[in-house]
């Protein structure tokens, strides 16, 4: 067991966009992880012959597919992530080889020899996203550090990245070059008082923040 805590996992983000995510399980920890996959924008199958109240509503307001049976072999054709969150060992080792065999990410919830991807602790603010993992070795010190960097990482931050990712996509259109002649620009944004500004509750568009550091010059 320990090796598992020393194992490298490769950090990554993915668009889950309408891609299939299964989940085989139907309690509260199923509830949450389909929660996190519909807010980041799967199309989320749940196999399980029973739900927990807040999945049945999600089922009835059909957020969810739900198949009302247990798990049987060819459930993961299809699906690009597989969650399972049961109390059957026997389910967990079925999940887990049909989604190896079709190459699908897994995880099964709490048993990380059956994982090939683990879930993060994660800070999101709009468009940032700071992520935190102890590889499974110590997760309430993850858990931790989510709260601690929530309390540094305020809304405004929100607002901040936002307002940036606008800014760029006026410059990426506006200002002819490549990376070498935008960069600067870039770096001027991020070195100014833009920041401050927002925390000071000033409200600056992002036309506003092109024209002082592209047309005005700066």
């Amino acid at each position: 067991m320990a090796e598992e805590y020393a194992k490298p996992y490769y950090p990554v983000f993915v668009d889950l966009s309408n891609r299939l995510a299964v989940v085989v399980g139907g309690g509260a920890v199923a509830a949450r992880k389909v929660a996190t996959l519909l807010r980041y924008g799967a199309d989320v199958r749940v196999v399980s012959p029973d739900l927990c109240p807040e999945l049945e509503s999600m089922a009835a307001e059909q957020q969810i597919v739900h198949e009302r049976r247990g798990y049987v072999r060819g459930d993961l054709v299809g699906a690009f992530l597989v969650v399972c969150g049961t109390d059957s060992t026997e389910v967990n080792r079925a999940v887990h080889d049909e989604a190896e065999s079709l190459g699908c990410l897994v995880n099964v919830v709490d048993v990380p020899e059956l994982c090939n991807f683990i879930v993060p602790s994660i800070v999101q603010r709009g468009p940032l996203q700071i992520a935190i993992s102890t590889a499974g070795a110590a997760p309430t010190v993850a858990k931790r550090l989510r709260r601690q960097l929530e309390a540094e990482f305020g809304p405004e931050w929100e607002t901040y990245t936002r307002l940036l990712g606008e800014v760029r996509v006026l410059v990426m259109e506006r200002v002819p070059g490549g990376e070498d002649e935008r960069r600067p620009v870039f770096e001027a944004i991020a070195d100014s008082d833009l920041f401050e500004r927002i925390v000071a509750g000033e409200t600056p568009s992002a036309e506003e923040v092109f024209e002082r550091f592209v047309d005005g010059g700066e």
